[in-house]
Order: structure tokens, then C-alpha cells, then sequence
């Protein structure tokens, strides 16, 4: 009998189940990030005489801070679920219960998605610009949501949204094919 997982509980082996093709890559170099920060400055203390054990652990501290800023959250999709886990935990809401879906920032854009069980996250879009299945199934649930008459808000940050994954999408295909 293989390994047993939670339901809901991510799993690299399950179909209906997606998650931040990127986010691996991401994640290494936000540790590449880290070691470049804090090796040279250890190296240049060293050089000088003054390394001594609290100070390389005040930079070691100092590491570990650049890291966790430069870490990306995981996010995570599932038919009528989004989750996204950060370094202090995880938010998940539900797809086919959304309430609102809101737009916030200029140039680092976030989506701020709330259901009716009063739960919330927010997400780069990004992350969905890079990764169509995710979106696929998050515009899946979206559109339950407005089915059943529980998304009162931000179903035109939603269209946009469509439109511009949609857009990329089909210029991906049409530069594949040779047409663009």
C-alpha cells in the first residue's frame, strides 16, 4: 500500500491536482540570493580578523532574513480549491465559493480572492500567468461560483484575467506553429 495523504493534501502523482511549475527554480534562487549576500560579507569579516562565532552567526541570522524575504510562496490548485503556502502557513480558499475577487498593486500585481467561508489569500499574478492549468482551474471554479450567485465581486477582474492568459496563450500556439 503506498503512502496515504490527507484529503485536499497536495500529491505530485495526482492529476486533479496542480501546483507552481516554477516555484522549485524560484525557491533555489531565492537560496542563491542568500549565499551571495552573506558568503562575501563572512569572506571580507574573515579577511579582516574580526569573524568571530557571534558574528557569523549574526550573519548566518542575517542570511536566514534575506531568504525568507526572497522566498515565493507555494501555491497549490485543486478542482474548487487554491492554496497558498507561505513561511507562516498556509491559506487555502475555496474556487466555487468565491465572494469577491479583488486586484491590488501597479506593478507587482496581487489577487486578493475571499469565499464564503470568510477565508482569504492573496496570490502574484504571475503565478498564474505562468502556469495555465492552475488558472484553468481556478477560472473553473470561479465559474461555479458565479453559478451558484456567490461571487459578488470581481467578476471583471476575472474576465481580464482570462483575456490576458487566453491572449498569451494563443500567441504561444501561433509562434509554436510558425503563423506569429
Amino acid at each position: 500500500m503506498g503512502p496515504r495523504t490527507a484529503p485536499g493534501v497536495p500529491h505530485a502523482g495526482r492529476p486533479d491536482i496542480t501546483v507552481d511549475r516554477h516555484w522549485r527554480a524560484d525557491a533555489r534562487r531565492a537560496v542563491q540570493y542568500s549565499l551571495a549576500f552573506v558568503g562575501p560579507i563572512m569572506l571580507l569579516d574573515r579577511c579582516s580578523g574580526g569573524l568571530t562565532l557571534p558574528r557569523a552567526g549574526l550573519w548566518a541570522v542575517l542570511g536566514l532574513v534575506v531568504l525568507a524575504i526572497a522566498l515565493p510562496s507555494r501555491v497549490t490548485a485543486g478542482d474548487g480549491w487554491l492554496a497558498v503556502r507561505g513561511l507562516l502557513g498556509e491559506r487555502r480558499v475555496r474556487t466555487d465559493a468565491l465572494v469577491a475577487v479583488r486586484q491590488n498593486g501597479g506593478i507587482a500585481v496581487r489577487l486578493v480572492l475571499r469565499d464564503a467561508d470568510g477565508r482569504w489569500l492573496k496570490l502574484d499574478r504571475q503565478v498564474l500567468d505562468a502556469n495555465p492549468l492552475m488558472w484553468h482551474l481556478i477560472d473553473a471554479g470561479a465559474r461555479r461560483s458565479v453559478q451558484r450567485g456567490t461571487l459578488r465581486h470581481g467578476r471583471q477582474v476575472l474576465q481580464e484575467l482570462a483575456d490576458r492568459i487566453d491572449g498569451q496563450e494563443a500567441r504561444a500556439v501561433l509562434t509554436a506553429s510558425g503563423m506569429l
